[in-house]
């Protein structure tokens, strides 16, 4: 059986559609906070992101398997639309990470996120129950120093907990994936 050359790049045109489509329309990638106006309760990080904050955690590889689990105490403090958030990780590797935040939120919704291993200036915005931020990260050498892509998906659920969702991306491919809560230190 002889395929036409003609048929063949059809064929692949028609698979990057089709794949183009899925990341565009499907799954995670295509959510945006529009998808959420009117979701309660609603999120504030000014008040939810506030005061001492514990954080649990499992990161996922590239093919699905959990590569660490962690625990980190946060600490968020505003000054109007202002704030500092520390972060002090706990791997179970027995690793730790430390990470200083600088967030300001406008008026609009709008949020601009600043830490020393970010690259430029993370942007998000906080709609209905949601709040979603996109930012650059290098990692540790430790880690391998690479430069990744990441979105952050937080989840404003009923009690005040906060479902946190994040895949990291290189090159366009997934190459990790973390689950978080976080709730209010008491």
């Amino acid at each position: 059986m002889s395929f036409s050359l003609a048929s063949l790049v059809i064929g692949a045109a028609l698979a990057l559609a089709a794949v183009w489509l899925a990341r565009r329309y499907a799954g995670f990638r295509a959510q945006r906070p529009a998808d959420y106006a009117g979701t309660a309760p609603a999120f504030d990080i000014r008040e939810r992101l506030n005061g001492p904050i514990l954080s649990e955690g499992l990161i996922y590889g590239p093919l699905g398997k959990v590569t660490s689990r962690f625990v980190a105490d946060m600490e968020a403090r505003w000054d109007g639309d202002c704030g500092t958030m520390t972060e002090a990780f706990r791997y179970d590797t027995g690793t730790t990470q430390d990470r200083c935040w600088t967030l300001r939120v406008a008026d609009d919704g709008t949020i601009a996120a600043e830490a020393p291993d970010i690259i430029g200036t993370g942007r998000g915005r906080q709609e209905g129950a949601t709040v979603r931020l996109d930012y650059r990260i290098r990692l540790p050498e430790q880690a391998g120093g690479h430069v990744l892509d990441v979105t952050d998906w937080m989840y404003l659920m009923e009690n005040g907990a906060i479902m946190n969702r994040s895949q990291f991306r290189k090159f366009g491919i997934k190459v990790a994936e973390l689950v978080a809560t976080m709730r209010p230190r008491p």
